[in-house]
């Protein structure tokens, strides 16, 4: 949907800001976001009033212990695990950030072209 990539300075939920900026009236069926705990805070009243939006926070149970698969937070895990099969993506290469950003469109692009050609 979106990809920004930003400097290691940048705060997780400030970054976040700049995916939601670039989302924004690209996908009106939008309505809610999934996120890990170190996106709550103030960041969820600023989704709310940005776009309407609601960015829902996926907690882990302090009861369990060990390794548990979490609702939704797989997705993201999965994700970056296709994108390491790609040789450009095992290591950080690019001097710049957009040509970073381009290098994952580039392996999305690739995993969707693929699966769609596996269906024809």
């Amino acid at each position: 949907m979106a990809v920004v990539v930003h400097e290691a300075s940048i705060q997780d939920r400030d970054g976040a800001k700049l995916v939601f900026k670039r989302l924004k009236g690209h996908f009106n069926r939008l309505s809610l976001i999934w996120a890990d705990g170190g996106y709550a805070g103030q960041l969820i009243g600023w989704v709310k009033d940005f776009a309407d939006w609601t960015l829902e926070i996926v907690k882990r149970n302090d009861d369990l212990k060990g390794f548990h698969v979490l609702p939704r937070r797989w997705v993201v895990e999965r994700t970056f695990g296709w994108l390491g099969r790609y040789r450009r993506m095992s290591k950080d290469y690019e001097q710049l950030t957009e040509s970073s950003e381009a290098i994952v469109l580039l392996g999305m692009i690739n995993l969707m072209s693929r699966r769609l050609a596996k269906g024809a």
